[in-house]
């Protein structure tokens, strides 16, 4: 009997096979668009995903600044930091953060979606976001992906 059919394999930082992929947030509405990146930065598409260990590929999110939110979002959704002083809170909605620069909704909607420890940090890592069609990570010859 071949023991090895039946045993689950654990994956860890020498076993894990990273890829580079290309996405294009064209169109794409930012909650939607942000879980499968977030998905694919777990590695949750491969089969040999393991909890605890980095075993996603390497995102590339082109064209953020077409990304686009359903409904009055753009200026009723609100994100809320504080500084750590006395009245110290500070809002902003997504159309500020859009002039400021687009790519920050993008990452700030993947980064909500990654673990909130040690490894959710090192995933977030491996996201490159740009405003533009261009990026400059062609020579790691990144795959398309459509969603």
């Amino acid at each position: 009997m071949d023991t090895l059919s039946y045993k689950t394999k654990s994956a860890n930082a020498a076993t894990v096979e990273k890829n580079w992929v290309v996405v294009d947030a064209q169109a794409a509405v930012l909650g939607r668009f942000a879980s499968e990146v977030a998905r694919i930065l777990r590695g949750k598409h491969k089969p040999y995903y393991t909890p605890h260990v980095d075993c996603g590929d390497n995102v590339i999110v082109i064209n953020a600044d077409k990304v686009r939110l359903t409904g009055r979002k753009m200026d009723e959704k609100v994100y809320v930091r504080h500084t750590g002083y006395p009245g110290g809170q500070r809002i902003s909605t997504p159309k500020l953060l859009k002039q400021k620069s687009s790519s920050i909704l993008v990452e700030k909607a993947v980064r909500g979606m990654l673990p909130k420890n040690r490894l959710g940090r090192q995933l977030y890592r491996n996201l490159y976001v740009y405003n533009g069609s261009e990026h400059p990570h062609a020579a790691q010859q990144p795959k398309d992906l459509k969603f």
